[in-house]
């Protein structure tokens, strides 16, 4: 048996134990299905390939569009003549809207899955580019498993791309893509956090790290793995570590993966998931939730469990995105703040 065969049945049964992420089949370039696991994801298999299927489908000739509108609907020919033609029919105005005050800014932390009227996205002519990007990501994780993507950094994503045909070496356009969505300013998302990670090529020490049991995730030496140990002892065998350390690539894989599902808009992607190099999970922080709750662990549904409520009384609870924060992060009772 070959070493990637080894790593994929590691990852399958790794993602069986756990219970707790959302996977979904996608299929390589050889045909060949794997299973991929998503965390932080409030979305299905289906729903992000239907997405996949809608943003690559070719936008149709404005001409042909407004052609066929016009020919059903007589009326609109009037109204695209306004203003020129037909003087009796008043030109559509362009609103100048203020700034969003507090109470929109919590209305769209608080509706975090809709899409807002000031939110940005991608241009449609990015969107072969992101799900590409997306795609070569996916094959890397398929080879290495799912314990080692989540601590692969880009280089060696880049090396291994190289290395093996499965995966396919990265475009330019790819590499340029990713290089810029790391540099971003993500505040023009409407995200507020730190940027905590600088570099795109920063790497986790094999040193700095420790694999946990059973879950397919690493911690941080030290606070992280401290802190993870002490609430299994005082909370018990159902709560589980479902998110540790996350390289850059690891979070750049999950936030295109959310920007697919948001159909190219990255302030909704921003709002569920931090943009790359600002996961506190690549310093330090970790998620949890509770054994058998699934795809609920990375929702509000986990603060109602009987795991959360001992994390608050033991006093454990020091949330990172806590409710109506002003970072642009959707509430996440999962997320254990460390650093």
């Amino acid at each position: 048996m070959e070493r990637r065969d080894l790593l994929k049945i590691f990852s399958v049964g790794t993602l069986a134990a756990m219970s707790s992420q959302l996977s979904w089949r996608s299929v390589s370039e050889s045909g060949a299905l794997s299973i991929a696991p998503l965390e932080d994801m409030g979305t299905s298999a289906s729903e992000l390939i239907a997405s996949m299927q809608m943003m690559s489908t070719p936008a149709p000739q404005v001409s042909e569009y407004l052609k066929a509108f016009q020919s059903a609907a007589p009326e609109l020919k009037v109204l695209a003549e306004a203003g020129t033609q037909n003087p009796n029919v008043q030109a559509p105005i362009v609103a100048t809207t203020a700034s969003p005050d507090l109470t929109q800014y919590l209305e769209r932390m608080r509706n975090h899955e809709l899409s807002h009227l000031e939110d940005k996205y991608l241009r449609r002519d990015q969107f072969a580019v992101l799900i590409s990007t997306f795609k070569r990501l996916d094959r890397v994780q398929n080879l290495i498993g799912h314990g080692n993507f989540n601590v692969v950094s880009f280089d060696g994503s880049l090396s291994y791309a190289k290395r093996y045909a499965s995966i396919g070496q990265f475009t330019k356009a790819e590499k340029l893509f990713i290089e810029e969505l790391f540099s971003a300013n993500a505040a023009q998302y409407g995200f507020f956090g730190e940027k905590v990670i600088t570099r795109l090529t920063d790497r986790v020490s094999d040193k700095d790290r420790q694999k946990i049991g059973q879950t397919g995730h690493f911690l941080y030496r030290g606070e992280s793995v401290a802190a993870y140990n002490q609430v299994k002892r005082d909370i018990g065998p159902t709560i589980v570590l479902t998110s540790g350390i996350r390289s850059v690539v690891k979070q750049t894989h999950l936030f295109l993966a959310k920007a697919i599902q948001s159909k190219g808009n990255l302030s909704k992607a921003s709002r569920s998931l931090a943009p790359p190099g600002h996961s506190y999970h690549g310093v330090g922080d970790f998620d949890v939730g509770k054994i058998g709750f699934g795809r609920k662990n990375f929702s509000e549904a986990f603060a109602s469990t009987e795991e959360f409520k001992r994390l608050v009384e033991l006093g454990y609870v020091d949330i990172r995105y806590p409710r109506d924060n002003m970072f642009g992060v959707r509430y996440e009772p999962w997320h254990i703040k460390v650093v």
